[in-house]
């Protein structure tokens, strides 16, 4: 089976590359000429675990082809999938013409049936459009080829996109009839040789259930950031709670870490796309809302925890800050929690010091110049610092040298942005020590 990928970013390459792994021939489709070239030598966009060793392979052998021409692409294949950005807008609604310019470019291009996927995030209605623009572009050629719509979202976690596409625990698949359904079935076959991990729905409902689950993962980190604040006040410990709330099979353990505020390419975009989307219909997201306003104000407790430690003038104070990305194993900085620290640090009056493992080459994207300085290591980001903020849980910053930084140090304060530290151990090396919703 052929099918064809329609967009090299995050989505579109890890699904493009992971088909191609299973024996599938995938042409990954870009409009951008420099990335194609760089995929084809091996020179991947984005950092993913085990992504890069896959590209190549797979590319090597020949399942996998790259190229900037669609019509092209698109001869010979059963599904195409739409895996294009789709931003959000001022208003915070999905910006879906990148999505609707590749629907009216399947529809003057294509010349058999094709199922058209979308893959990208798209809110609720978003097949009809997709529908309506190939039609439209077919009825210009005066062509009565057939195709079906599908959506099929994807459900991948940065850090491990790989593993989750290539051991899916689900695959929504939202049809609109049996032809489509039985592609959509072979396409899958390969990642549910264990057990049956399809589930078939109509286009809307598998819409509407991808912003629905990045809604309740969303929801459940502000509301245990909110419930740490809360602990902080009342002289609880936020780690004891969240064990304690974590044994219950009902709530279970993950997305129950409080920290800085959730960030990256899909929990803001979505919560705000989806709030709108309400709005359109005449109902407010008033949980939704909450959530945001949340995780807003979370990315700056860090800030306030300096704040109260060292005063509201930071003028002459250098700053330690580990981790850049939104979340550790990725280098993704769209809406990183490390943006809003930096900027609040600057505006008052301090330097930073920054190192992240991965993520320092797209950090640089927005801080350019001097505004702040990049190191080589963590241990370089302590030299004459004042303190250190963990901003991301990298693996490299949780057992580090407590000797070596207390030298390097000013004054041995930590900022423990994301709870991996052992307050009660590093009080007895002498250090100040600041966590999120614990005894402080």
């Amino acid at each position: 089976m052929k099918i064809t990928v329609v967009g090299t970013g995050y989505v579109g390459l890890v699904s493009g590359t992971c088909f191609a792994d299973v024996g599938i021939e995938v042409v990954c489709v870009d409009i951008d000429q420099k990335k194609i070239d760089n995929l084809k030598n091996g020179i991947i966009p984005i950092y993913e675990p085990g992504l890069e060793e896959l590209v190549v392979r797979n590319f090597k052998n020949g399942r996998l082809q790259f190229s900037t021409n669609l019509g092209e692409a698109i001869q010979g294949s059963k599904v195409v999938f739409i895996a294009v950005g789709t931003p959000p807008g001022q208003d915070g609604s999905a910006d879906l013409s990148y999505v609707l310019a590749v629907a009216k470019q399947v529809g003057e291009t294509m010349n058999d049936y094709l199922v058209v996927a979308t893959k990208s995030t798209v809110p609720v209605g978003t097949g009809e459009k997709v529908k309506a623009e190939i039609e439209k572009a077919l009825k210009l050629r005066n062509s009565n080829l057939e195709f079906s719509v599908a959506s099929n979202p994807e459900f991948l976690k940065e850090g491990a996109a790989v593993e989750d596409f290539l051991k899916p625990d689900r695959i929504i698949v939202g049809t609109e009839g049996d032809r489509a359904r039985e592609i959509m079935h072979r396409l899958y076959k390969p990642f549910q040789l264990s057990s049956d991990r399809l589930i078939y729905m109509d286009i809307p409902s598998a819409e509407m259930t991808k912003y629905t689950a990045n809604a309740m993962l969303a929801t459940k980190i502000s509301f245990m950031n909110d419930m740490a604040n809360l602990c902080e006040r009342v002289g609880a410990d936020i780690n004891m709670v969240r064990k304690g709330i974590g044994s219950d099979s009902r709530i279970g353990n993950k997305f129950i870490y409080p920290g800085v505020g959730y960030g990256g390419s899909c929990f803001p975009k979505d919560v705000k796309a989806i709030i709108r989307t309400a709005r359109e219909y005449d109902y407010e997201l008033r949980v939704l809302q909450a959530v945001e306003d949340v995780n807003d104000s979370q990315k700056q407790v860090l800030v306030e925890k300096v704040i109260k430690r060292f005063g509201n003038d930071l003028s002459g104070m250098t700053f330690a800050l580990w981790g850049l990305s939104f979340k550790p194993n990725t280098d993704d900085m769209r809406e990183a929690p490390s943006l809003v620290i930096i900027e609040e640090l600057i505006k008052l009056g301090a330097k930073v010091k920054a190192y992240d493992p991965i993520a320092m080459d797209h950090a640089k994207e927005f801080y350019l110049g001097d505004t702040i300085t990049y190191t080589l290591d963590a241990y370089e980001a302590c030299d004459d610092a004042d303190a250190i903020l963990l901003v991301t849980e990298w693996s490299e910053f949780r057992i580090p040298n407590w000797k070596i930084l207390a030298k390097l140090l000013k004054n041995k304060v930590v900022f423990d942005g994301r709870n991996i530290y052992e307050a009660d151990y590093l009080k007895e090396l002498g250090f100040e020590y600041y966590g999120i919703g614990l005894k402080n």
